[in-house]
C-alpha cells in the first residue's frame, strides 16, 4: 500500500513538472546573435572597403551629419542598456515592480532614439539627401555611396530597435502574468542580450558615420 502511494506521488510530481532547458535557450539566443553580427559585420566590411576607395568623398559626406543628434542617441542607448541590466537584477531579487519600471524606461529610451532618428532623416530627406534624391546629382561617387550605406545600415539598425522593443514588451507581459519570475528569468535575459546587441551595433555606427571626417 505504501508502495502504491509512493508511485502516485511520483506520478503527480512528474505530471506537474515542466521541463526547462535554460542553457539550451541561452545557447540558441547566442547563435542567433552571432548571425546578426555576421550580417552587420559584412556591412561594416563593405563600408571599410568603400571608405578606402573613396576616402575624400566619405569625409565630405560625413561633415553633413548632425553629430549632436548622433551623440544624444548614443547616450540614450547606453542608458537603456543599463536599465535593461538593472531590470534583470531586480527580477532576480524578486523586485517585480522595479523590474517592470526599468523595462518601461528602456522602451521609452528606444522610442526616444527612434524619434530623434525620424527628425534626422526627415531633415536630410527634405534637403534632397537620400538615395536617388535631387541633391545627390551634384555629389561625387564617394558621397553617394556614403549616404546609401548610411540609410541602409542605420535603417536596418532602427528596425532592430523596434524588434528589441517588441521583444521587451512581450517579456514584460510574461512578467506581469508571473510566467517569468525570479526563478525563471531566462527569457528576460535573452531579451536583454538582444537589446545589448542593438546598442553595441550603434556604438560602431556612430563613429563610422558621425565622427570619422
Amino acid at each position: 500500500m505504501n508502495q502504491e502511494n509512493e508511485l502516485v506521488i511520483e506520478h503527480t510530481h512528474a505530471a506537474g513538472h515542466v521541463h526547462r532547458d535554460d542553457e539550451g535557450s541561452k545557447m540558441a539566443m547566442w547563435l542567433f546573435l552571432f548571425t546578426e553580427l555576421l550580417l552587420f559585420g559584412g556591412m561594416f566590411l563593405l563600408y571599410a572597403s568603400y571608405r578606402f576607395l573613396y576616402a575624400d568623398g566619405f569625409k565630405v559626406a560625413a561633415a553633413e551629419m548632425n553629430t549632436f543628434i548622433g551623440a544624444v542617441n548614443t547616450i540614450i542607448l547606453l542608458t537603456s542598456s543599463l536599465s535593461v541590466a538593472l531590470s534583470i537584477l531586480a527580477l532576480q531579487k524578486g523586485q517585480k515592480k522595479l523590474c517592470i519600471g526599468m523595462l518601461i524606461f528602456t522602451i521609452v529610451c528606444g522610442l526616444g532614439f527612434l524619434v530623434n532618428k525620424y527628425f534626422e532623416w526627415t531633415h536630410e530627406i527634405s534637403n534632397g539627401i537620400y538615395p536617388g534624391g535631387p541633391a545627390l546629382e551634384g555629389f561625387s561617387n564617394g558621397e553617394i555611396l556614403y549616404f546609401g550605406l548610411y540609410y541602409i545600415m542605420t535603417g536596418l539598425h532602427g528596425l532592430h530597435v523596434i524588434v528589441g522593443m517588441a521583444f521587451i514588451i512581450f517579456i514584460m507581459v510574461f512578467i506581469i502574468r508571473d510566467k517569468v519570475t525570479s526563478t525563471n528569468f531566462q527569457k528576460l535575459e535573452n531579451a536583454g542580450l538582444y537589446w545589448h546587441l542593438v546598442d553595441i551595433i550603434w556604438i560602431f555606427l556612430f563613429p563610422l558615420f558621425y565622427l570619422l571626417h
